[in-house]
């Protein structure tokens, strides 16, 4: 049995590895995105314009008219003197060319003191990297490798992602057994068995560079254990919504749907024109909060022209990135701006929770900045873990060759290993 769990842990392990690498690195700078963002962009988020502020929404209505060939798709609301409102756009489907139109950006960024246009960016672009991409090539890098879409699907990198993130779920059991001390014949005391199991949780530093080597692999694993089953619990859960967690989720535990989960998801010929404005889906908004009893104002409202679906969030200035589940959220229709669903956080069944969780969980937001400096080391850990993992099977491999090779002469006729 132990051989069996020692051959899957090699393939899985090389298997992964790269790829767990590219993730680790990605998520260790990722978990600093805004604060990223705004450090190495600054001719983006700052704005020189004093005085009074312009309504968001008669901005995103300029914007709408500016950009005949965009859909407006996210309005921020709380507009702040001496920094930039970022808008998304995406391109509307050209008839003529049966294709989206190659505007070269989703992202706009607007004085909200002057309504000048501070800079344009494509959020998640592939090439060129620059600073402005940067954070959000990292970002796409981290989930999706940023493979391209193919026969008209553009989610192969998730799949792909989603996938590893199993294989590493599945060997995170399998690495732990390993780490167990061997059973032997006799029945032995918990505290023989501890004392056999001890030297698995230490780093021997006065040992070889290989053995420290192996140490960090097997201690690490073992200390963060609990953490590294997390993060790919979640990161199945991210990429494989639709075709594991939810589905899962769904047979253990009633959950509430929201008009993501009930509605296609239409090409792009079918993206839905808004027959509402953001006014109208604004007032809406309000006025079902307030029903509610909702404390925080409206932050932002961004639509989903493939679903047809209105979102409004709340939350206090700045407090988009406050810890926890993420802010309320009120779904409206496209159509008639009518009332079509909720996601409010702690709140629902415990498959409502679960699906809650998954983000803040896997970026450690849910705990604010201590959260997210945990993550950012972890992601190192993995990347830390994918490196040590291949150096122990290359020596090992070298180890097996020289096991094979006969036994040689010497030059003086004595016969010596081939090690």
């Amino acid at each position: 049995m132990r051989a069996a769990f020692v051959l899957i842990h090699r393939c899985v392990g090389l298997a992964i590895a790269a790829f767990l690498f590219v993730s680790g690195v990605t998520g260790a700078v990722i978990s600093w995105d805004h604060e990223l963002d705004e450090l190495i962009n600054p001719h983006l988020v700052e704005a020189p314009g004093r005085g009074a502020l312009l309504d968001p929404l008669v901005l995103a209505d300029k914007l709408a008219v500016d950009e005949p060939h965009s859909i407006v798709t996210y309005v921020p609301l709380h507009a702040e003197e001496g920094h930039s409102l970022d808008f998304g756009v995406e391109p509307k489907f050209n008839p003529e060319t049966q294709d989206l139109y190659a505007t070269g950006y989703n992202q706009v960024f607007i004085d909200p003191v002057t309504g000048v246009v501070r800079g344009k960016r494509e959020w998640g672009a592939a090439w060129p990297i620059t600073t402005e991409t940067f954070v959000s090539f990292m970002y796409v890098l981290h989930y999706s490798l940023h493979i391209p879409e193919i026969w008209g699907i553009d989610r192969w990198g998730e799949w792909l992602m989603g996938g590893i993130a199993l294989l590493w779920t599945i060997d995170c059991f399998v690495g732990f057994y390993l780490t167990l001390p061997i059973r032997k014949r006799t029945t032995a005391r918990i505290g023989s068995w501890w004392r056999r199991w001890k030297p698995a949780w230490k780093i021997k530093t006065g040992g070889s560079r290989y053995r420290i080597n192996f140490d960090l692999h097997r201690a690490f694993s073992l200390w963060t254990w609990v953490l590294l089953l997390v993060l790919a619990i979640s990161a199945v859960s991210l990429n494989l919504y639709g075709e594991v967690a939810r589905p899962i989720v769904a047979a253990l535990s009633s959950f509430t749907p929201t008009p993501y989960d009930t509605r296609p998801m239409l090409p792009h010929s079918e993206m839905l024109t808004p027959q509402v404005t953001y006014a109208q889906v604004l007032a809406n908004g309000r006025a079902e909060a307030e029903k509610r009893g909702f404390t925080l104002p409206a932050g932002d409202i961004f639509y989903s022209p493939e679903f047809g679906v209105f979102g409004v969030r709340f939350f206090a200035p700045g407090g988009d990135h406050d810890p926890g589940l993420g802010p309320d959220i009120l779904y409206f229709d496209s159509a008639d701006g009518r009332y079509i669903g909720d996601w409010i956080p702690w709140r629902g069944t415990a498959g409502d929770l679960f699906l809650q969780m998954q983000f803040p969980v896997h970026s450690g937001r849910i705990f604010g900045i201590p959260g997210r400096i945990l993550i950012s080391a972890m992601g190192l850990g993995v990347a830390m873990l994918s490196v040590t993992g291949v150096v122990i099977w290359l020596r090992k491999r070298r180890a097996r060759r020289a096991a094979r090779r006969p036994a040689t002469l010497t030059h003086r006729g004595s016969i010596v290993s081939a090690e």
